[in-house]
């Protein structure tokens, strides 16, 4: 592994947004280690998307983006995928809400912040793992809908030992119940080894009441629990981790598949899938590693801090203008030799080079028209300072006069600009 001090390696960076929750009488935003540690431990950096106002609008703040990983949160505001509310009686609706007091309250700051990341997800073609309600933002955000309570919309209507019990809230962690995983699909393939012979099952935990009622039509489902319900989905068209390409959801938590009161998973592909939302982009970096910055001998260095002292102090003078004491003016030199024996310069160099400060080519120029200005500007003075007060009254409103007509002319100058270009 790269040292810390080796730059020639970017990691991958993988959003994860936060789940409020209140402590001490204040909200506190959260995201559980048992996200983040899969995440860091295949060489990627988790970087949370903090559940706050706003964000959603501010999501270009957090590029560049190699991956996304959504998870854990309240209950999806239902008119985000139903206008109604699934023929739920309001004692039902209530009854639901007593049972998953810690689910039903609905955020629709966490949802707007998911769903927009989800859609930049899929029309960017950024990888993408949406576990449990990460798994439901993915397939509302393309046009699919929800069960807003398994129990009341699926169980019920099935015979008892077709029944699913999915949240027990006294093991919450042991919990598991039995699904079986769809041939030549990646589920299949993480856990193949785990499969007996003839079977394609596998016993995973829950930790919801809603899930996928109808998958949007991109979708294709992995895996099945005995009363239907669809427990994993991708898009097969999307799907290749070696060509960038991930885009998943697992109603199942893989990364809390543990053993009890220890770190060994359930099974040996329980964490392929965070493996699988990085793999592509620790192979690009592998084959476009930044090269090594070349080590100057000391000469060549101190030639080199002559000359960035020389962009500073043309930084300076750019951005705060004034006087600058003679001592300091042969030290612009350096900066406008360099620029002379480099012409062959792109345009986004130069434009650089003009954003710090180098925005002349010959320096002695630029000393020239300093001093032209300090000579205008103490003529100027001398000139003024033999004037009346009522001559001096009588020009600054001359020019106090100007400057609202300058204002007014260019005002619509401007205005006719905008009408122009919007024709």
């Amino acid at each position: 592994m790269a040292s810390n001090n080796d730059l020639s390696v970017i990691l991958p960076r993988v959003l994860i947004v936060s789940r409020r929750s209140v402590r001490k009488n204040k909200f506190v935003d959260f995201v559980g280690e048992y996200h983040l540690d899969p995440i860091n431990s295949y060489g990627a950096v988790p970087v949370i998307v903090p559940r706050v106002n706003g964000v959603h609008m501010l999501l270009d703040s957090f590029e560049p983006i190699h991956g996304v990983l959504l998870c854990e949160g309240e209950d999806i505001d239902p008119s985000l995928y139903e206008a109604e509310t699934s023929g739920l009686s309001p004692e039902e609706l209530e009854e639901i809400r007593r049972l998953h007091a810690s689910d039903t309250t609905i955020d629709k700051e966490k949802d707007s912040i998911e769903l927009r990341i989800a859609k930049l997800c899929l029309e960017r073609n950024i990888p993408y793992l949406g576990i449990c309600r990460g798994s439901q933002v993915l397939n509302v955000a393309c046009g699919g809908t929800l069960y807003q309570d398994i129990g009341k919309e699926l169980s019920r209507k099935l015979p008892e030992n077709q029944r699913v019990e999915r949240m027990e809230y006294d093991n919450y962690d042991g919990h598991r119940h039995l699904v079986k995983v769809v041939e030549n699909t990646p589920l299949q393939s993480w856990f193949k080894d785990s499969l007996q012979e003839g079977k394609m099952e596998i016993l995973v935990n829950s930790y919801h009441h809603q899930g996928v009622k109808i998958l949007a039509q991109r979708f294709v489902p992995m895996a099945f629990s005995t009363d239907g319900l669809i427990e994993g989905f991708y898009d097969p068209d999307a799907y290749n981790p070696e060509e960038g390409k991930f885009i998943m959801g697992l109603q199942f938590l893989p990364e809390r598949m543990r053993q009890p009161d220890a770190d060994e998973f359930d099974y040996p592909g329980c964490p392929s899938a965070y493996q699988a939302v990085i793999a592509y982009q620790k192979r690009l970096n592998s084959s476009t590693s930044v090269a090594k910055a070349l080590k100057l001998n000391q000469e060549m260095e101190n030639k080199r801090k002559i000359i960035v002292r020389s962009f500073s102090l043309a930084k300076n003078l750019y951005t705060a203008g004034g006087w600058m004491h003679p001592t300091k003016q042969s030290e612009l030199q350096a900066g406008a030799e360099f620029l002379k024996s480099n012409t062959a310069l792109s345009v986004q160099q130069e434009n650089r080079l003009k954003q710090i400060g180098a925005t002349v080519r010959n320096g002695s120029r630029y000393i020239e028209k300093l001093k032209l200005n300090e000579e205008r500007e103490k003529l100027a003075r001398n000139v003024i300072g033999k004037m009346s007060v009522e001559q001096l009254s009588d020009l600054m409103s001359f020019y106090h006069m100007m400057g609202q007509i300058c204002s007014e002319v260019l005002e619509r100058k401007l205005h006719g600009i905008v009408n122009e270009n919007n024709c």
